[in-house]
């Protein structure tokens, strides 16, 4: 049983919630409405979360494999279960290779375009692993990537149009969150003394990361900005609200969405806040599931968006 929860503990259950973003492509269709058409799209991106989940967790044995020696001076990592000898290497390695297999076939199974972009990533994060990870700069865009093809793959395997303003504020947004996830490594390394945990931070400093993070947070804002001035709510306006407003010309505009920008403006200082400190902000994911400020500033946004999407007026 303890080596069962030291499995599961290595395959980062709680990274898993970045996979949701493969829904980001049928929600923002405006279709997400209980037809059978609709229901069969979101059995099939829940079956392809499953694929991405699988191929995303095995990676994960292989990353801790190799980064086992300076995981071992680093404050957290330390106790991760390969790197204190509760996982044998050999039954890791086992589990990368068993993992991958099942995983990339189920992705092909499901559509070739899909499992090209899943085999993508599975061969950037063992790049990543192997060398990209010691690389400056390099070591960010793999990382944003990653949010990146999750969020292309979500399109992908029902055959949805993404805006162009949506990739857009995908790929700030990674960056984003990259450059965030670095600095915050940077807080927690200096503050225990463990810089030799990774090389690439013996190359950035605070000043070029905090360049960095204003460059990516004016762009994400920005880039959502311009994705909800352009946006066209597909969905029809909801007979309840339009006899409320009385079918205010003035109230039913098609720019709602544009609503959200405060919110989205408030997650960014929230999270930008929080990036200094270190001990809260070692992964994004970490800080979205036990910050509440910022957990609740999520939810509103979510709320928001579902509302205008589909039962707002357009």
């Amino acid at each position: 049983m303890e080596l069962l929860v030291n499995i599961l503990k290595t395959a980062r259950p709680r990274q898993w919630v970045k996979n949701l973003t493969l829904f980001a492509a049928l929600l923002f269709t405006g279709n997400l409405l209980p037809v059978d058409w609709v229901i069969r799209d979101f059995k099939i991106v829940i079956s392809g979360i499953i694929a991405f989940t699988v191929v995303a967790s095995s990676i994960y044995f292989l990353n801790d494999i190799i980064d086992a020696e300076s995981d071992r001076v680093h404050p957290f990592k330390k106790y991760r279960p390969i790197a204190s000898g509760k996982i044998p290497i050999v039954l890791a390695i086992i589990i990368f290779v068993a993992g991958s297999i099942v995983g990339l076939t189920y992705a092909k199974m499901l559509s070739p375009l899909f499992f090209l972009v899943v085999g993508g990533y599975w061969l950037m994060q063992i790049l990543y692993s192997l060398w990209l990870k010691n690389i400056e700069v390099v070591d960010v865009f793999i990382i944003a990537l990653g949010f990146f093809l999750r969020v292309l793959a979500g399109g992908i395997i029902i055959n949805a149009h993404l805006s162009i303003w949506f990739l857009l504020c995908v790929i700030s947004v990674s960056l984003f969150l990259a450059v965030g996830k670095r600095r915050a490594e940077m807080a927690i390394l200096h503050e225990q003394g463990a810089v030799a945990h990774r090389k690439v931070m013996k190359i950035y400093t605070a000043s070029i990361l905090d360049s960095y993070l204003s460059i990516f947070a004016t762009s994400s804002f920005l880039s959502w900005a311009l994705f909800t001035f352009n946006f066209y709510e597909t969905a029809g306006p909801s007979a309840t609200l339009s006899t409320l407003i009385l079918l205010s010309k003035t109230l039913t505009i098609n720019k709602w969405l544009m609503a959200t920008i405060p919110v989205v403006i408030f997650g960014i200082m929230r999270y930008i806040r929080i990036i200094y400190d270190g001990s809260k902000a070692e992964t994004p994911e970490k800080v979205i599931l036990q910050d509440l400020p910022l957990l609740i500033t999520v939810g509103l946004w979510a709320t928001m968006v579902l509302g205008v999407l589909y039962i707002g007026p357009s």
